[in-house]
């Protein structure tokens, strides 16, 4: 489980994008600040001691504080046995508790393995056994599920949380609510557990002793491919996450310059942390730059999520093109005060024109797109920070990152030729745990990771991304590229969401096929079609169209096109 070898980097000649870089943007980061998350967790906590760093429901922690909690759980971790490299699965949404116990895990010099809280049974046992988790910190709310799933697994010890832990005098409140008023707590039953409470009580008088932490031990599991087959851990290492942090820092210094570097910084954090792009975007960025993080615990709501952004003044905003939509669609949203909003960040999947440009008319701040993976910590390319407008291109390749498109012989393509979306950079995982085989099918000979996406490069380096090549539609022997279809689809005033999917044709193999969410309750199927007939040429036209009152979507939103197809 060593490190992939990276190939020395090909000549800048090779590397139509840095010509597109802006101003003061390196093409290659330096040597690495720090050897390990952890230590740049601990140096960011000293240096911004009394300033926020996390605030939820009301409540704010500073660094200080999350300094202090967290040498608590690792000095109980420690004293339960953990040792260097064990597993400690955490299963949290975006409460206070969820930072703590990362920092903690990290300073023990564990591997931090993130668990979607709305797993089922079955997906959590995966994750569970085939990660080889010892210590398991989950909120009461999903108990129930935990206690189902650790038959035939290594967890040892079992931490619940509430949703209050971290509240103080509100916290009794809050979980009252939660339990009697919402029912949102399920009945469980865990009679070894630790309570959270508890767990800070007994640390408080344990010693904790240091760790020595290298760049190429692992610091976090990353599952992923669950919606494709069976989830795998994307093995990423402190090096990996660290240099996804320096060339992330290195662009947005080109925001601060042009914009000025506020000294509240403050982001806005409403997708899950256990999702790689928050993670990242939005924890170990908050860290380097010593900002505050507003944690958003249930975005789906969406009116609650705007009465906490109309109480506060944010910067940085990332999320995806569901929530921009959602949000954007709300009348409520129109009220809050977008003057200290500096950048959106949008990731995870495609984002619309039309979702796009909705967002800026109402923030007056440009969505920059960005593209990344699980497997790559997650950031590969975003766009320019100082653009004027919504590009539709995924950007730029980050410095010390390469992007090569190639076809299915792994030969490179020429600019402005479809194929697949193929990254090198030190940003890119060290393998999939425990799957030699599964890892080299997606890491080539000279070290590059093929990404399944399937995209272009244009002659100023810009990449665009056409689709996943599982969501291909071939019609009459014609690529139809779904995000292609949606996209004009979206734009149609009478529509909310909508997804593409091929479904079986007897004449052309395969037919398009549209479900859509009404925004007009009296749009048909016939004015979507000629709407589309405008746009697309014939065979990309829409076949088949299904009405319906929502889409499934994964945990952080994304549509989910394997649903639909059955």
């Amino acid at each position: 489980m060593t490190a992939i070898e990276q190939k020395p980097e090909v000549t800048a000649l090779a590397r139509p994008w840095l010509k597109s870089y802006p101003d003061g943007v390196p093409h290659d980061i330096g040597p690495l600040q720090h050897r390990s998350v952890a230590a740049l967790f601990e140096n960011s906590c000293s240096d911004n001691r009394d300033k926020a760093g996390f605030t939820c429901m009301g409540r704010t922690m500073t660094f200080g504080e999350v300094e202090e909690q967290s040498l608590k759980v690792a000095a109980w971790l420690q004293s339960k046995g953990v040792v260097k490299g064990d597993r400690v699965g955490i299963m949290l949404p975006n409460i206070l508790q969820f930072p703590v116990v990362t920092m903690a895990a990290l300073r023990a010099g564990c591997i931090v393995v993130n668990i979607n809280p709305l797993y089922t049974p079955r997906e959590l046992h995966h994750q569970l056994a085939d990660s080889g988790v010892t210590v398991l910190f989950a909120l009461e709310n999903f108990a129930s599920t935990v206690q189902a799933s650790l038959q035939e697994t290594s967890v040892r010890h079992v931490v619940i949380a509430t949703m209050g832990d971290l509240l103080g005098l509100k916290g009794h409140l809050v979980n009252f609510v939660v339990r009697k008023v919402k029912k949102l707590v399920p009945a469980w039953s865990l009679p070894e557990h630790t309570g959270f409470k508890a767990l800070l009580s007994a640390g408080a008088s344990l010693p904790f002793t240091a760790v020595s932490i290298e760049p190429s031990d692992i610091a976090f599991l990353q599952y992923t491919g669950g919606t494709t087959g069976v989830a795998k851990g994307a093995m990423l290492t402190n090096a990996n996450v660290l240099s996804n942090a320096a060339q992330t820092a290195a662009w947005l210094k080109t925001a601060f310059d042009l914009k000025g570097h506020p000294a509240d910084l403050t982001f806005v954090c409403p997708l899950p942390l256990y999702h790689i792009f928050a993670l990242t975007v939005n924890m170990v960025m908050g860290m380097t730059e010593g900002a505050r993080n507003l944690l958003i615990p249930n975005p789906r709501d969406i009116r609650g999520f705007i009465k906490e952004l109309k109480k506060t003044r944010f910067h940085v905003f990332p999320g995806l093109n569901t929530l921009f939509n959602a949000l954007a669609n709300n009348p409520d949203f129109a009220a809050v005060d977008f003057r200290g909003l500096m950048l959106t960040l949008s990731g995870g999947m495609a984002c619309q024109r039309s979702v796009a440009e909705r967002w800026q008319s109402i923030t007056k701040c440009v969505i920059s797109e960005g593209y990344g993976l699980s497997e790559t910590s997650p950031i590969a390319t975003v766009n320019r920070l100082d653009a004027a407008g919504f590009t539709g291109f995924i950007g730029l390749p980050l410095p010390s990152t390469e992007i090569d498109i190639r076809d299915d012989d792994g030969n490179s393509l020429a600019l402005g030729v479809v194929g697949e979306i193929c990254i090198r950079g030190p940003q890119v995982m060290a393998g999939y745990w425990n799957r030699p085989d599964e890892t080299a099918k997606v890491m080539t000979a000279d070290g590059y990771f093929r990404s399944g996406d399937m995209g272009f490069m244009d002659a100023d380096g810009y990449t665009k991304i056409v689709d996943r090549k599982k969501d291909m539609i071939i019609v009459s022997g014609f690529n139809v590229y779904p995000n292609e279809v949606e996209e004009v689809v979206a734009s149609h005033p009478g529509v909310l969401e909508v997804a593409a999917i091929g479904v079986p044709d007897d004449v052309t193999g395969e037919a398009v096929k549209l479900y859509i969410v009404k925004r007009d309750a009296s749009l048909t199927a016939d004015a979507v079609k000629a709407f589309c007939a405008s746009s697309l040429t014939n065979y990309k036209r829409p076949k088949f169209i299904e009405f319906r009152d929502s889409l499934p979507k994964s945990n952080v939103g994304k549509i989910l096109r394997k649903e639909l197809r059955g």
